[in-house]
């Protein structure tokens, strides 16, 4: 049995990497794009292009403004004279977000007034308008306790404030909010899945076409040594990819693995047999290299967009959720964080480790029930 896999084996690298570009696009291609969707994936909003209609002009409108552009996150592009020009801006995308201070503002705060203004944003993408009005909800809090704490040092002498209730937030894993200790570490699976099944799922379907499977089934391999010597290549590249991957992402983007080394690599080791499993069942049922390609397409799209990766699964239908625990994708995204962000142990991970487990044997005993060895 051993000398039978063992020339499976061989067979699998030699044809896998007879073209010397085939390496560079197994290797080279994931890592770059994993790079570049690390840079590109985020949630946090800075800069937002602002433009400011001040029909004020006063040191109260000035100061306010003044806090909005000392953060990091509001850029003033423009001043406009008019609504119009607002609108203008906004239609053209010229600016995110539009403030707008009337006439009296200032009069109005030293009246002890509630002084209104407005804060125009494009909605276009509501998440980050969301985030928008958060930033600016935080900026005017904090301007109101300034000008409090300043008239009640007025009216009773310095050090005195009025009566507050102070929340002190802290947050644990990711102190920073960063995104890139969320994407990163779920780029690092997403990559596995999309260069794994694809190769697996082709590769088979391909040595139908061109005939050399009808070679390997004459033999007296059996269904399961067959399924090991198409599997175990592609499950050596799969680790070898995920080194390289890691090996680019601690020093580029910070990342720390807080967790075992061993654990990660054998958890990904059961989450890259499942993989390969799914991408075998398709091969049974494709018979040609354009049916499987587009068969992995329809299953890896659903697999990446309810895996968590983007969407919280939890608000996501009820019918949806239990459907995304048949997902590999969905328990590995939980195993790297927990692993690489947390510091989490097999205690606490255990669940997610054992349903990619159960889905991992699973789909590898309906791949070797659905395989028939004919010639």
């Amino acid at each position: 049995m051993l000398k039978r896999l063992k020339h499976m084996l061989i067979k699998e690298f030699i044809q896998l990497f007879r073209d010397p570009r085939m390496r560079m696009i197994v290797f080279g291609v994931p890592v770059i794009q994993m790079l570049v969707m690390a840079w590109a994936l985020t949630n946090d909003v800075t800069n937002i292009r602002t433009v400011v209609l001040d029909n004020d002009k006063s040191q109260a409108s000035r100061e306010m403004l003044s806090k909005f552009t000392s953060s990091d996150y509001f850029e003033v592009v423009g001043y406009v004279n008019s609504e119009d020009e607002v609108v203008w801006t906004l239609d053209r995308s010229m600016a995110r977000v539009a403030l707008i201070f009337p006439a009296g503002f200032e009069d109005e705060m030293n009246a002890g007034r509630t002084a209104d203004f407005q804060l125009l944003a494009d909605a276009t993408d509501s998440n980050s308008t969301a985030i928008v009005f958060s930033y600016a909800n935080q900026i005017v809090g904090n301007y109101i306790f300034e000008k409090q704490a300043e008239i009640a040092s007025k009216a009773f002498g310095a050090g005195a404030a009025p009566s507050m209730i102070n929340l002190e937030t802290r947050a644990w894993f990711n102190p920073n909010l960063e995104s890139r200790f969320f994407y990163v570490p779920s780029l690092i699976g997403v990559m596995l899945i999309v260069v794994t099944m694809l190769l697996i799922s082709i590769a088979v379907v391909r040595e139908k076409e061109i005939g050399t499977i009808e070679q390997v089934m004459v033999t007296p391999i059996t269904k399961i040594e067959f399924i090991i010597g198409k599997t175990v290549p592609y499950a050596i590249i799969g680790f070898i990819l995920m080194t390289f991957m890691l090996a680019l992402a601690i020093p580029i983007f910070g990342i720390h693995i807080k967790g075992s080394w061993l654990l990660l690599y054998a958890l990904t080791g059961i989450f890259l047999v499942a993989n390969l499993s799914v991408a075998l069942l398709i091969s049974t049922t494709a018979t040609t290299q354009q049916q499987a390609l587009l068969t992995t397409f329809f299953v890896m799209l659903p697999s990446v967009l309810l895996s968590g990766f983007i969407f919280p699964i939890h608000n996501m239908p009820e019918p949806v959720q239990y459907a995304t625990m048949l997902i590999p994708l969905r328990w590995y995204l939980e195993i790297l964080r927990g692993i690489i962000m947390k510091g989490a142990g097999l205690n606490a991970i255990w669940p997610s480790a054992v349903y990619m487990t159960i889905l991992a044997f699973g789909y590898l005993s309906l791949a070797v029930f659905r395989f028939k060895k004919t010639t």
